[in-house]
């Protein structure tokens, strides 16, 4: 994951909404690592992240070809509300364009992790 912190936050408030998934969504917790730690630690830094180890700063710095900005959805947390309105049957939106928006920033978010892991690796 990129910033463990919110990840866990938010798997913590799945296992609210699905406890009898409490035992999975645990033995998840306990796997997560953490790609931000080593731009966070300042182990790697460019000036194209101008300061910040955000994966938003971050991946356009690595791989300029990647960007959040021409998403409908662009940050984690707008999606994690999205989406738990949805589950919990309180969105009010377009459910199938919004269904689709979450996909598209759900497959770059994940590619960019791979993205980042993969230069990190090559390293």
């Amino acid at each position: 994951v990129y910033n463990i912190g919110f990840e866990r936050g938010k798997l913590i408030d799945l296992m609210e909404l699905y406890p009898h998934f409490t035992s999975e969504i645990n033995n998840i917790i306990n796997r997560l690592k953490d790609l931000m730690i080593p731009f966070q630690k300042k182990w790697y830094y460019t000036p194209e992240m101008k300061g910040s180890y955000s994966i938003k700063a971050v991946l356009p710095a690595l791989v300029p070809e990647l960007s959040y900005q021409e998403l409908e959805i662009k940050e984690g947390g707008t999606a994690s509300t999205i989406f738990t309105q949805m589950v919990t049957g309180e969105f009010e939106g377009d459910l199938e364009k919004s269904r689709h928006d979450l996909l598209e920033y759900c497959k770059l978010d994940t590619f960019a992790m791979v993205e980042i892991h993969r230069i990190l690796k090559s390293l």
